[in-house]
């Protein structure tokens, strides 16, 4: 049975990835229209929803083990170990670039031309090994991620008590991808926002309401 995945990830503070689909060139395809028409609807519904009743990161975390029966994955496994590091050098980058020296700004590449396209892949690889090498005490974290699994699928929580980050990923087949979905909203309805994040429309609030509006 073909696997679907799907991946979440907001934070007040932490790094966040906003996807916005722009206006394109001429009329769109009637499809398309309607996918952008039911998109509104499903946010403008899930804006009513939102209301403030915040929760920290740790309280989502035991109410994941609570109600989802999540377990943390352990800091050895290798998963853990390159995750980690990713989350440690988006850190870096926005927080204190300076560490990574002229490496925290890489040029694009040409992306016809392979030698430009090479040059690039090296970049940003030894970036990531400069940043590896940064001590913990330079870039504090407090980064768990835990596991749900169900028939059928998985869900990880990426969590970071100390920068506020926030981040789901579910797969499985289209069965278990729809209580999966459900599982990932009513996490982030749990974790929920303030007063101030909704009056402010913050990145808690954008990430909050993109996955009530999915």
């Amino acid at each position: 049975m073909k696997e679907e995945a799907v991946s979440i990830i907001g934070g007040a503070d932490g790094p966040t990835s906003i996807f916005l689909a722009g206006k394109l060139p001429g009329k769109k395809p009637f499809k398309q229209r309607v996918r952008q028409c039911m998109y509104q609807f499903r946010r403008r519904r899930a804006e009513k929803r939102i209301c403030a009743a915040p929760h920290t990161l740790r309280e989502v975390a035991a109410y994941a083990k609570r109600s989802c029966h999540a377990v943390e994955m352990p800091k050895t496994k290798r998963a853990y170990i390159e995750q980690y590091a990713c989350a440690k050098e988006a850190l870096i980058l926005q927080h204190k670039p300076e560490l990574l020296g002229s490496a925290a700004q890489i040029t694009r590449p040409d992306v016809l031309n392979g030698e430009s396209a090479a040059k690039f892949y090296r970049q940003i690889q030894k970036r990531s090994e400069m940043a590896a090498k940064i001590p913990d005490s330079e870039m504090p974290m407090e980064f768990h991620i835990y596991e749900i699994h169900i028939k059928g699928g998985r869900m990880e929580l990426e969590l970071d008590f100390r920068w506020e980050i926030f981040g789901i990923s579910y797969s499985g087949n289209k069965k278990s991808m729809k209580q999966l979905k459900k599982m990932a909203r009513e996490l982030y309805l749990y974790y929920g926002v303030s007063r101030e994040d909704m009056k402010n429309k913050t990145k808690r609030y954008a990430s909050l309401l993109a996955a009530l509006s999915s």
